[in-house]
């Protein structure tokens, strides 16, 4: 029987396979471009190279007893005051660029608030007394809207269905995922008022003839005087998609039939497990 010899890769090997990572060319508007700096945008490399690199900051600001938050090379340091926060500032960028040889993003890096800055999408905000909380930062929430507004314009002559399950859902839901742990519960409620507002939008678009506007809402179970009112008012789109009308023939369970991700229930559901879990 032949034997299989596996031969573990020594430093040599390592720093090839790593330079190979850094060099590999991308693709753009489907030609191949030579890399000249940085890692490719998504691969593995870029945290684990970042994790090796910065072990020795972490072991640094552990023994210094500073509290702090590090994710590949974004780093927020927390300490009580301004001033502790300057000098630690000063004290951390010289260790970083003396003795670790690498550059420090002054651009990017400042001594401020928790409440005042973000990390990873995330950001901080006072609770009753001295308490913090975690929010999720405006520009994050900004960031889903401008997506999904990209999403709505596409939606216009879509099928309303199968754009929530095909289109619309996997970014709602995977922006919860990642944001969950963050306080949010008037923010999902917005949110989720705010999107049903744009698909009442598309809705109201692809009718078209009031008419056609009368007939639907005489079906979503309005009078026929208030339908023929509604239909008929001469008023845009994002009017009457968020007026009393639309509300009433299209609520919050016309959606949930069409199962369309609702933030405000998957919170209400993280929150109980996370109470129902936690140590009493």
């Amino acid at each position: 029987m032949s034997k299989i010899m596996l031969k573990t890769p020594g430093e040599r090997e390592i720093h090839k396979l790593i330079h190979g990572y850094l060099t590999a060319g991308m693709m753009k508007d489907g030609l191949i471009e030579d890399r000249s700096k940085g890692s490719p945008q998504g691969s593995p490399c870029s945290p684990l190279l970042s994790n090796i690199v910065l072990d020795e900051l972490d072991k640094e600001l552990e023994k210094r007893g500073h509290r702090f938050c590090r994710y590949a090379d974004d780093v927020n340091v927390y300490v009580k005051t301004k001033r502790a926060g300057d000098r630690a500032a000063a004290s951390i960028q010289n260790f970083v660029e003396k003795k670790m040889k690498l550059k420090v993003n002054k651009e990017k890096s400042k001594v401020d608030r928790p409440v005042k800055r973000k990390f990873l999408g995330f950001s901080f905000y006072y609770k009753k007394g001295k308490q913090m909380g975690i929010r999720v930062a405006p520009k994050s929430v900004t960031r889903l809207k401008d997506t999904l507004r990209d999403l709505f314009h596409q939606g216009r002559g879509r099928s309303l269905p199968g754009f929530i399950h095909n289109d619309l859902n996997p970014v709602i839901r995977g922006w919860f995922n990642y944001y969950r742990p963050a306080d949010m519960k008037s923010l999902t409620r917005d949110l989720d008022e705010w999107i049903r507002h744009r698909l009442r939008n598309i809705l109201w678009r692809q009718w078209k003839r009031n008419w056609t506007r009368f007939l639907k809402l005489r079906k979503g179970g309005l009078s026929e005087e208030h339908a023929v009112r509604s239909a008929f008012n001469q008023r845009g789109p994002w009017f009457n998609s968020g007026a009393s009308h639309m509300n009433l023939a299209f609520p919050k369970k016309y959606f949930d039939e069409l199962r369309l991700f609702s933030l405000v229930d998957a919170y209400k559901v993280y929150t109980a497990s996370q109470e129902s879990s936690s140590p009493t």
